[in-house]
């Protein structure tokens, strides 16, 4: 977090709610350009302060998800990552999915904009797009999004057009472990998967096998063909050892399948609720990214972006392929009903349990 600026007269002892909050800095950071246009003689665009006061909370909520993912990542850094700093991992990022939550619903007061208010200080800002954003770049690369998985910008790189500077900064962030990664070694790290005589991928793969044997039993023709079809799907999943094809390494898809079966048990709560966060945000910014479409769509219609992408249809593409969490909807495949789940060994469950006997038990 940046603390090079400071409050009036460095004096907190008689401080001001204006002083606390630096209204005079962010109150008086509305320039509307469109007054400088000899077309308007003066008079700017009535929409263009909507239009920038949404940009500029955009920008102040890319700064607490950056502030919130900057402690999930240092947490998730340490190994090994403390049991209890969990409860401080779900606190940040609930806040970061409420904060994304904000950012679609935003685009409804956006929206209050008409295409033709648009079009009256749209050319004022010229090359300015929102696709030059530093801090969304960032919270993007830090959750995940891999150089190689991003949709090409006119056909060149993402950063092609950024000042060398910039690339550098870029590219040092992407050298450093995303939270996609960290939360892959942390799974790998998981204890009960293979403890003692228990290993759960032998028993998950049996527990499979007795599922589709049971389902084959009655079955009509399409029926059959269905289960044919799961058997594959499985079948493709125990063969690939390595999890080629996959972000997350085998350990750790393992562990997370074994979280996601077993997440009723006392010691696997709180990690189930980190991978559906996970998930939240990473789907929540699919929602965000497609509502930016359709609202660049209805605002410009099939015209060029500002910053020279083919606007709606670039971010369309965006939406469907700038996924982080992939890995983790994918398990969903996976998962078997609790019925055809296979009891824990008692000394495993005794260990992934809590117990609060009466006061004064031994």
């Amino acid at each position: 977090m940046n603390n090079s600026n400071t409050l009036p007269n460095n004096d907190t002892s008689n401080i001001t709610y204006p002083d606390y909050l630096q209204l005079d800095k962010i109150l008086d950071a509305q320039y509307m350009i469109s007054q400088d246009d000899p077309k308007r003689s003066g008079e700017p665009a009535h929409d263009e302060m909507l239009f920038i006061v949404i940009h500029q909370a955009y920008e102040l909520w890319f700064k607490l998800v950056l502030f919130e993912l900057s402690r999930v990542q240092k947490i998730f850094g340490e190994i090994p990552v403390a049991d209890h700093d969990l409860l401080l991992v779900t606190a940040s990022m609930e806040r970061i999915l409420e904060t994304l939550k904000l950012l679609v619903s935003q685009l409804d007061v956006l929206e209050t904009m008409t295409p033709l208010d648009f079009l009256e200080f749209r050319h004022v800002f010229r090359t300015a797009s929102g696709f030059q954003s530093q801090q969304f770049r960032e919270v993007e690369i830090r959750l995940g999004l891999e150089r190689d998985d991003r949709v090409k910008y006119n056909k060149c790189p993402y950063d092609a057009s950024l000042s060398e500077e910039q690339q550098q900064k870029y590219r040092d962030l992407e050298a450093k472990p995303s939270l996609l990664a960290q939360i892959g070694t942390w799974l790998s790290r998981t204890p009960f998967v293979d403890m003692g005589n228990y290993n759960f991928w032998d028993t998950y793969r049996g527990a499979v096998a007795n599922m589709l044997d049971e389902d084959r039993v009655n079955a009509s023709d399409e029926d059959l063909a269905k289960i044919d079809n799961t058997q594959a799907s499985f079948d493709e999943l125990f063969a690939n050892e390595n999890a080629d094809g996959w972000k997350l390494s085998s350990d750790a898809l393992r562990a997370a399948l074994f979280i996601h079966l077993y997440r009723d048990q006392p010691a696997l709560q709180q990690p189930y609720r980190i991978l559906h966060l996970a998930m939240d945000i990473d789907e929540t910014m699919t929602v965000w990214r497609y509502r930016h479409a359709l609202m660049v769509q209805r605002m410009i219609g099939m015209k060029m972006g500002s910053g020279g992408s083919s606007g709606s249809d670039y971010l369309t593409e965006t939406a469907s392929k700038h996924r982080v969490f992939k890995d983790l909807f994918a398990l969903s495949t996976f998962l078997i009903p609790r019925s055809a789940l296979p009891e824990l060994p008692e000394e495993i469950s005794k260990q992934m349990s809590f117990s609060y006997g009466e006061k004064g038990s031994k």
